[in-house]
This record gives structure tokens, sequence and C-alpha cells, in this order.
């Protein structure tokens, strides 16, 4: 399939391109804010059962990437990853 047909692609180039990922365990920003999606397939993170429980996050802008849409997407939008010191 062709890259700039994909349902998933609608903006994220603007603010997702070249941008440093960690991969790590879902967890809640704050008891009001349970949830998130990833930024191209809208999966849901969250800690309920049928939810995503880890994936790709960007720290700078606080987006998560699902498994899939990583290795989807990770030669067209040029991510590095590293490491989280926490």
């Amino acid at each position: 399939m062709d890259k700039n047909d994909d349902w998933r692609l609608t903006y994220q180039e603007s603010y997702l391109k070249g941008k440093a990922l960690t991969f790590k365990q879902y967890e809640p920003p704050s008891p009001t804010w349970d949830h998130d999606h990833c930024a191209f397939c809208w999966h849901k993170f969250s800690e309920s059962e049928s939810d995503l429980h880890e994936g790709y996050y960007i720290p700078e802008n606080k987006h998560w990437i699902c498994r899939e849409c990583f290795n989807d997407f990770k030669e067209s939008f040029n991510w590095t990853i590293i490491e989280l010191d926490l």
C-alpha cells in the first residue's frame, strides 16, 4: 500500500516527524486523565484490560504511538529511540 493513501495519515508529519520516542508502559498522566490514543490509528492506551498497555511515547509533546503504527511509519517519520531516565 502506498503510504500516501494510508487512512491513518493526516497532519502527523507536522508534529511527529524526526522526533525522539521511547518505548514504555502506559501510565495515566493524572486522576482526571485516564487514557490516551495512538496518534495515527486512534487505538486507546489505558490501564483497562481491553486497551493497549505499552507503546511508543514522545516526551516532547506527549503523543503515544502503538507498535503497529510505529512499525509502519518509523522509516518515513525518521524517529529516534531513546531511553528515559526515570
